[in-house]
């Protein structure tokens, strides 16, 4: 995978529940983390006392982060409804020359923010609830 816009990293969210999926609109900086813990089943047995791990155990899970500034009304209204209203919608994520992230997150944190002399801007904090979906592109 060569060098991507930052841009292109796009989070898209389920404005309906029928899967009409918009931009989040006004995000400058995104990222989404994945996650898988380890069941360490390391025993006395254990080859040179190296740590076994138990494959296919855990839990897995994704976080995604944005900022940006208010631009588009619809999707500003979403997301405050997804959070005052304990929703769980679906998202895409695009993650460019790679593939599209499918599934429900829950909006785990809204923060507004805003200078005096500057723009109001947010920041949002996503995390997975539930089975998450792969396409590549």
């Amino acid at each position: 995978m060569g060098a991507q816009n930052g841009k292109d990293l796009l989070i898209k969210v389920d404005m309906d529940g029928n899967g009409t999926f918009q931009t989040v609109a006004g995000l400058r900086a995104t990222r989404i983390s994945f996650n898988a813990e380890s069941v360490d089943v390391t025993n006395s047995e254990s080859v040179g006392g190296w740590r076994e791990l138990l494959a296919g155990a855990g839990v897995r899970s994704a976080s995604l982060t944005g900022s940006g500034v208010f631009k588009d009304d619809a999707t500003d209204d979403r997301m405050r409804g997804v959070f005052f209203n304990s929703l769980q919608p679906n998202y895409e994520v695009i993650i460019p020359d790679f593939g599209t992230i499918t599934g429900a997150f829950q909006l785990t944190s809204l923060d507004y923010a805003g200078n005096h002399n500057g723009e109001a801007t947010y920041e949002l904090s996503l995390a997975s609830a539930g089975a998450l979906s792969f396409a590549s592109l």
